[in-house]
């Protein structure tokens, strides 16, 4: 079974759960829906989603309701995405004009507020405090990293303490509340709960590890953004995190990422520093540290298909650099 054969497993399921994400669209402001049906059709692997319906597998709990909370879940994930766009001033999401381009950063910032109050409005009425906790805890973490971010840009100094509580709060949680709210459907106790949270914490951390890697290595048509985009948006990540660390050019390097006028030239030096020192190695070799935590965290749960899958899942992650 590779990657390709999980999404084929559950592509009925997921068809459900962009219905469902539609849904969430619906409203009597006929812009909602419109740019709704824009944002859906644009794609996007609903990777988050997967997490749910698969670890909802392996807890044992098949009824609708994953369905619904895999879009809620969606939704959230699309809503930050929508901000971050504005805050980054993007004109590409997914290798396509971002929203905020065609219809302005008004209208997508309410767009935003709109999705995240209509999923929780949706997740509340599935009558679950430990689910609306699980939530509204991602929910608020997601917003605290990007302004953590904010705070750290152009900076560095950064630590890599730092850069982890960031990277935490704008993509682990979203990937641990899918996770932990499997969890909490199947019913499990308290010991496997925990386990299943950590996996969606560990891997949600190496998805947002490589996605920084991918911002120096990835061909743009893959990557869907430009090269280096990270880079010129002040954001110091972890590839930059590890030249800091090993390079003798210390001096040149902190004077690029605080240059306001920031040039190609300049990313050819750091691409070329970053291959000198071997970043992008040790920062992939840092990815697999958490991928393995991440599998050790199920090794609760007994041999199963659905385990199975969650780490070839888990695996595909490592593969997305190559």
């Amino acid at each position: 079974m590779n990657f390709q054969n999980i999404f084929k497993q559950y592509e009925n399921e997921l068809k459900q759960v962009e219905r469902e994400l539609i849904n969430i669209f619906q409203s009597e402001a006929t812009l909602i829906p419109t740019i709704g049906a824009y944002i859906v059709n644009s794609g996007g692997k609903r990777l988050r989603p997967l997490f749910l319906l698969s670890s909802a597998d392996l807890v044992g709990y098949r009824e609708y309701k994953r369905v619904i909370l895999a879009a809620v879940i969606e939704a959230l994930h699309t809503a930050s995405l929508l901000h971050d766009d504005v805050v980054d001033e993007a004109d590409l999401r997914r290798g396509k004009v971002s929203a905020n381009k065609i219809w302005g950063n008004q209208v997508t910032v309410l767009l935003g507020d709109y999705l995240y109050a209509k999923a929780l409005h949706i997740s509340v009425a599935q009558e679950s405090l430990p689910i609306m906790e699980a939530l509204s805890l991602a929910t608020s973490q997601m917003a605290e990293g990007e302004i953590l971010q904010l705070m750290k840009a152009g900076d560095p100094t950064i630590t890599f303490d730092e850069y982890i509580k960031i990277i935490t709060g704008k993509t682990a949680g979203l990937i641990r509340a899918a996770c932990r709210i499997a969890g909490i459907l199947g019913e499990l106790p308290q010991e496997k709960l925990q386990a299943l949270t950590e996996f969606g914490n560990n891997i949600g951390i190496a998805f947002q590890m490589v996605d920084d890697i991918l911002d120096y290595v990835a061909q743009e048509s893959e990557l869907g953004k430009k090269l280096g985009k990270d880079l010129m948006e002040g954001k110091i990540t972890l590839p930059l995190i590890e030249l800091m660390k090993k390079a003798q050019e210390k001096e040149e390097i902190v004077g690029i990422i605080k240059s306001d006028n920031f040039s190609e030239e300049n990313l050819l030096k750091i691409l070329n520093y970053l291959k000198q020192y071997n970043c992008i190695e040790s920062s992939m070799e840092i990815v697999r540290q958490y991928i393995d935590k991440a599998k050790k965290a199920l090794q609760v749960f007994p041999d199963s298909e659905a385990r199975k899958r969650l780490f070839m899942i888990a695996d595909y992650i490592t593969l997305r650099s190559k």
